[in-house]
């Protein structure tokens, strides 16, 4: 006779079998605290993503970026820098370093969203509309705070008419095809040079800076847009990280933004040498099966994993969703689930934060005012205000993150990582085991007398349920108890 088991992790239980140990243990999810202040963060840091098992912060690009008022401070101006000064809406370089440094102290690492394929768009003009205040032409690629000049960047390599990639999907001209998208202006934004040696030492000098600060890894924005070897050459001369807070000679953590999603030239596979991937296909397969479109069934993601097509999972950094295609923007389509959807959301990010598959990161928004062509969300359909920039004052500036009293965000900010359905489970669950007191073999095991318990203990009732708490974010964010874990 088969002893009777109860299995339950914080997501699907999908069988013992399919939960390893993977390189979150001991707590290495990100959370993405989208265009929070730096401020703000340290707070976090400290008050709730140390004490919950949060491993990591992936911050908005800390670099000095052009200020845009039309349309007023979108989110994407983030993206367009003119210097790699740390000065941004989201604080002063001061206010970074103590945000850096007390996220360190408490266990917290930093990861920063460094944009390096880019400066700004070639249509933002002259003057100092940036926010550190330094001068920059965009017409004549002149950026003295760096320096750049024309020289830096790539026009003598890009074959365009209009000097723009206008060609993603000719896979029949490879090597052209990857030309193009490496070598032309990624929507008008002015494309680095950076096989020559003076980008490769600006652009290694930055990342270096922010290692020094303490800062643990970086997300890289828009690394199919950058030959592989170029960016070999700049990881190359990375320093090791801060020894204030990581074992010497620890390396930065660094995950590559490349979409694939299959049917164009440039493949993720080629940069998986050089540091992780974020692999988006998990993201839109996901929201498929948790929809149920296509005949999928929550039961199909007993395969779940590479055999869905997704890359090896020691490559992968992998999300439901990102401040890029909640937008409707960059990869995935109709299928990506978001905040606006938040049962079917709660479910996706439970799944994904009790599967072994990859490297997690959550995503932490803030609202805005939605404009849907037609009313509806998906299809064709286009929100109009998908620029929106962060909850702000009317001067622009980011208005803090305020904490209510239960636990939530105010303020507009949406705060996905504390929503209580995803980072931790506190229910009464029907267990369809005798009453009686067990011990979870997930976290300890039976003394050798038999009545007591190294791990947690579960008391299941009369009724055959029981009560259990267990937090997303725990080294094994799962219980077990059989019949012979019985007390």
């Amino acid at each position: 006779m088969k002893a009777r088991w109860c299995l339950l992790a914080l997501g699907l239980g999908l069988g013992v079998s399919h939960y390893h140990c993977r390189t979150r243990c001991g707590g290495t999810s990100i959370v993405h605290l989208f265009e929070w202040p730096w401020r703000d963060i340290a707070e976090e840091c400290e008050n709730y993503l140390a004490p919950n098992g949060f491993a990591a912060v992936q911050i908005s690009p800390p670099s000095e970026n052009v200020v845009v008022t039309q349309p007023w401070r979108p989110w994407w101006e983030r993206y367009q820098p003119i210097s790699y000064k740390l000065c941004s809406r989201s604080g002063t370089e001061q206010e970074l370093r103590d945000m850096i440094s007390r996220c360190n102290k408490v266990g917290v690492k930093i990861y920063a969203d460094v944009v390096i394929n880019h400066m700004c768009s070639a249509s933002a003009g002259e003057g100092r509309r940036s926010t550190c205040g330094s001068y920059f032409n965009a017409r004549e690629e002149e950026f003295p705070s760096v320096p750049y000049s024309a020289s830096h960047f790539n026009d003598d390599k890009c074959t365009t008419a209009s000097g723009n990639i206008e060609n993603y999907q000719d896979i029949y001209q490879l090597t052209a095809s990857a030309a193009q998208v490496r070598d032309c202006r990624l929507v008008g934004l002015l494309d680095l040079a950076h096989r020559k040696e003076h980008v490769r030492e600006r652009v290694a000098g930055y990342m270096n800076t922010l290692v020094d600060m303490g800062v643990a890894g970086f997300r890289v924005d828009a690394c199919k847009h950058m030959w592989p070897e170029d960016l070999k050459a700049i990881y190359g001369r990375l320093h090791n990280l801060n020894t204030e807070w990581f074992p010497e000679g620890s390396k930065p953590f660094v995950y590559q933004e490349v979409i694939d999603l299959g049917g164009e030239p440039i493949k993720a596979s080629e940069y998986s040498r050089l540091g992780h991937v974020t692999e988006f296909k998990y993201g839109a397969k996901l929201g498929s099966v948790i929809r149920r479109w296509n005949g999928d069934k929550l039961a199909d993601l007993k395969t779940w994993g590479e055999s869905w097509g997704l890359m090896p999972s020691d490559q992968a950094l992998v999300f439901v969703d990102n401040h890029d295609n909640q937008r409707g923007h960059g990869a995935g389509g109709a299928s990506i689930l978001t905040f606006w959807e938040p049962r079917m959301y709660k479910m996706a990010v439970a799944f994904m934060l009790a599967h072994p598959y990859g490297v997690t990161r959550l995503m932490s928004s803030y609202r805005w005012d939605r404009s849907l062509v037609e009313g509806r969300v998906g299809g064709s359909c286009q929100d109009q205000n998908d620029w929106m920039g962060p909850p702000s004052y009317p001067d622009g500036s980011t208005k803090p993150v305020p904490i209510n009293p239960d636990g939530s965000c105010g303020e507009g900010w949406v705060c996905e990582h504390r929503w209580h359905q995803i980072s931790t489970l506190d229910a009464l669950l029907q267990t369809g085991m005798p009453a009686g007191s067990y011990c979870d073999v997930i976290s300890g095991q039976r003394t050798a007398a038999g009545m007591g318990c190294t791990g947690k203990r579960i008391t299941v009732g009369e009724d055959g349920r029981a009560h259990f708490t267990i937090k997303a974010t725990e080294q094994d964010p799962f219980v077990a108890i059989h019949a012979g874990s019985k007390l």
